[in-house]
């Protein structure tokens, strides 16, 4: 990965993560996160 495509996709990153603050109260990036803890926490079951 090129410092160019990894500057590229923090920059759209960044972008989804202040649209989301803005336009729905971060509540997309709060599920995701509960989300992500749940697979975390599943796939340590299984470890």
């Amino acid at each position: 990965m090129t410092n160019r495509i990894a500057l590229g996709l923090g920059l759209l990153i960044a972008a989804a993560l202040a649209v989301d603050a803005g336009l729905n109260g971060a509540q997309a990036t709060l599920f995701l996160a509960r989300k992500l803890l749940d697979l975390v926490e599943w796939m340590a079951f299984w470890r």
